[in-house]
């Protein structure tokens, strides 16, 4: 790669969650919904293109806007948003996207014949009598649909299931004719929701959203979004059409789970809902996934993780870094922004994104402008962590910061070890720099920095590994 690859693996001012990637040719495309930062509700801006070379997954384009919100007759006025798309390429070797707004329970189809230009509008999925799948009679509202197309057919995943609503029964497959509308065969349910996954082995982990599907060999692999919430998890089968059998959690957005650097059950991350999927490119496997920025739910952005199979098919959860595409550790020298924290916490119960009292990943200016993102209110006892770095040879850490605070930053390479140095800040209006000496351990390391103070908190910008 010319470059490094951080998470979020999209500019810091772009909101691209709900990511879900494929390979055409030689380009990886991930297709989303859109977020706005500052958005006060979920996707509210139109699909926008995003792909890089398959060998250089740090220079990711942008390919513009391809799918206006108001491109379908239903949404002319544009008074609805565009949730999670999904694309597939069809038996006449066009580019389908399926999408549903967030007002109705039908799903939506548009046409393109690359996989990154405009997108034209389509067709809704229908039966053979023209009605619209999730309005007849006895038909539960699509949401959230994923495709794959094999042998000429293609099949469509789709579902919601609130907590408690005995109404919605989980992810359902519609199989659809060659022409990617019709419905060949009626809508089966295939992973259960919360309300009825008593004695399925879906129990703890039952279907909420986000269906999505891959293949890899001669098994489907069914992501989704389970009923934690912060959790992508995946089951297996050998037909499209199912049975599934619960496999486990690929990646949470906040680490619950994971217990290589910390217990289990602590989360490290401000979490809210997950979505995405699993790709491969040049022979490694990713889960594409999104956090949560800005103290809010509405401000979503891609990334990205390897993910590793046994013999057997199985996932092993993968641990969120700040270098997921980056095929191994980042140089541990030299100065990195702040807002690639994997990690960011504090000493409080609770880990929801949504308290404005605490510290997210944010920026200053307006949607769409191009502005470097940052830490802000760092208040006394939070923590972000940074992973990993490959070091040698570092003798200090500076950082960047600016804001009220009186106090110090304190460094470690474990999120409860012992600080190798502090760094005293005082009150700026302007980005300052402070260093101090730090016997930054060699290899692989993580970099936790944690404030110590009062006042509202600094905002961090970046660090810097300095070296004699």
């Amino acid at each position: 790669m010319k470059n490094q690859a951080f998470n979020p693996y999209l500019p810091s001012w772009e909101y691209i969650p709900d990511g879900e990637p494929y390979v055409f040719g030689d380009r990886v495309y991930v297709y989303g919904s859109h977020d706005l930062f500052n958005g006060y509700v979920f996707c509210m801006g139109d699909y926008m293109g995003w792909s890089a070379p398959v060998n250089d997954l740090s220079a990711w384009r942008c390919e513009g806007v391809t799918y206006p919100r108001c491109g379908d007759p239903a949404n002319a006025d544009g008074r609805m948003c565009l949730y999670a798309p999904d694309v597939a390429q069809g038996p006449d070797g066009r580019y389908y996207m399926y999408y549903v707004y967030d007002k109705v329970g039908f799903v939506s189809v548009a046409v393109c014949d690359t996989p990154a230009g405009h997108y034209k509008f389509y067709g809704y999925v229908h039966d053979r009598q023209g009605r619209r799948l999730g309005d007849r009679p006895g038909d539960e509202p699509q949401f959230d649909p994923g495709v794959i197309c094999e042998n000429g057919k293609c099949f469509m995943y789709t579902g919601f299931c609130g907590h408690g609503d005995r109404s919605r029964h989980g992810s359902m497959v519609t199989v659809l004719e060659s022409d990617m509308v019709t419905i060949a065969e009626e809508p089966k349910f295939v992973v259960p929701g919360a309300m009825y996954a008593e004695g399925t082995g879906f129990e703890g982990h039952a279907f909420f959203e986000a269906s999505s599907i891959r293949k890899r060999g001669d098994t489907y692999y069914f992501v989704y979004s389970s009923q934690v919430m912060h959790e992508l998890c995946y089951a297996t089968a050998a037909d499209p059409r199912g049975p599934f059998t619960y496999g486990g959690v690929i990646v949470s957005n906040c680490d619950i789970g994971i217990d290589t650097y910390k217990p289990a059950e602590k989360p490290t991350a401000f979490a809210g809902n997950n979505h995405g999927s699993i790709i491969e490119i040049n022979g490694q496997w990713y889960v594409f996934y999104h956090r949560q920025t800005n103290a809010s739910w509405f401000s979503r952005q891609g990334c990205a993780e390897p993910i590793f199979f046994d013999e057997a098919g199985r996932i092993s959860q993968a641990e969120m870094t700040s270098c997921g595409l980056n095929n191994g550790p980042l140089k541990g020298e030299g100065e990195y922004p702040a807002y690639i924290c994997c990690n960011l916490f504090d000493d409080r119960e609770g880990f929801m994104s949504g308290d404005p009292t605490r510290a997210r990943v944010t920026q200053d200016g307006r949607d769409d402008d191009k502005d470097p993102a940052y830490i802000a209110r760092m208040m006394s006892g939070t923590t972000a962590g940074f992973k990993y770095f490959d070091c040698s040879g570092v003798t200090g850490i500076s950082v960047i910061y600016r804001g009220y605070c009186h106090g110090k930053f304190v460094i470690r390479n474990k999120w409860d070890g012992e600080p190798l140095c502090e760094i005293p800040a005082n009150s700026s209006n302007v980005w300052e720099k402070r260093t101090a000496k730090c016997a930054f351990p060699d290899g692989i390391q993580a970099l936790y920095i944690t404030w110590e103070g009062g006042h509202d908190g600094p905002h961090l910008k970046s660090f810097i590994f300095e070296k004699d």
